[in-house]
């Protein structure tokens, strides 16, 4: 790797690490009902796979595994990006709360997409 793209894989992981802290405190906080709850299950596992994903990537053994694993960590950023409308749009959160982690998995899904571009030699 060199110097310029180990510093971005430093960055980008400590990125997703911090969003995976803040995403954990933000559930703590929803109100508890029974749909929260079934919601918020579902986004914290989408959530946290986003970084387990990218993170398990950089030992990947070839090219086409770590493609495989920025892939589930892109569909993971879409399906958080959902739960997390979702939790927003029954009110159970408030737009205020959640327009930075929308934002987050746009910027994630971005990055995610165009490294598995670069992968597959279509960038």
């Amino acid at each position: 790797m060199t110097g310029e793209k180990e510093i971005f894989v430093k960055d980008f992981k400590r990125r997703l690490y911090s969003f995976a802290l803040k995403l954990i405190e933000f559930i703590d906080n929803l109100k508890v009902d029974m749909v929260s709850k079934r919601i918020s299950d579902q986004l914290l596992r989408s959530g946290t796979s986003i970084l387990s994903n990218y993170v398990e990537g950089q030992s990947a053994s070839s090219k086409k595994e770590f493609t495989n694993f920025l892939t589930i960590s892109l569909k993971s950023a879409n399906e958080s990006k959902m739960w997390i409308a979702l939790l927003r749009d029954s009110k159970r959160t408030t737009k205020d709360k959640t327009d930075w982690f929308l934002n987050e998995l746009d910027e994630f899904s971005k990055i995610l997409a165009s490294s598995i571009l670069r992968c597959k030699g279509k960038r």
